[in-house]
């Protein structure tokens, strides 16, 4: 069992930065995409960025552009987030997710996990 764990996440004024981490015990993917997104309260979980072992080919929602950057250090299977420029609007639980083909002993199988979350609060 995968776990992500989460970390960074505090309160910011508007305009501030926070960087996000993601750790995993273990990382055995062999295609994944990894992602991050959020939640805020009263909220559905919205995508927030991806990134993927494929080529590296990185993808932001609208709100995100500009902003945000995700990126990845292969050495030791960290996801990272770096937001700028943050909002009220940006207030919000910040999940990792990891999506993909993992090797098990048993043979390879499609697996979908999350980190706990950080909450990030962005005042005016």
């Amino acid at each position: 069992q995968v776990q992500l764990w989460e970390s960074g996440g505090g309160l910011v004024q508007s305009g501030g930065s926070l960087r996000l981490s993601c750790a995993a015990s273990e990382f055995r993917f062999s295609a994944y995409v990894q992602s991050w997104y959020r939640q805020a309260p009263g909220k559905e979980r919205e995508l927030v960025a991806s990134i993927s072992n494929g080529g590296g080919g990185t993808n932001y929602a609208d709100s995100a552009k500009g902003r945000f950057t995700i990126s990845r250090d292969n050495a030791d299977n960290t996801l990272w987030l770096q937001m700028n420029n943050l909002k009220p609007e940006d207030t919000a639980v910040y999940y990792c997710n990891a999506r993909g083909l993992y090797l098990f002993n048993s043979g390879p199988q499609m697996r979908d996990y999350w980190g706990q979350g950080t909450q990030v609060t962005v005042s005016s």
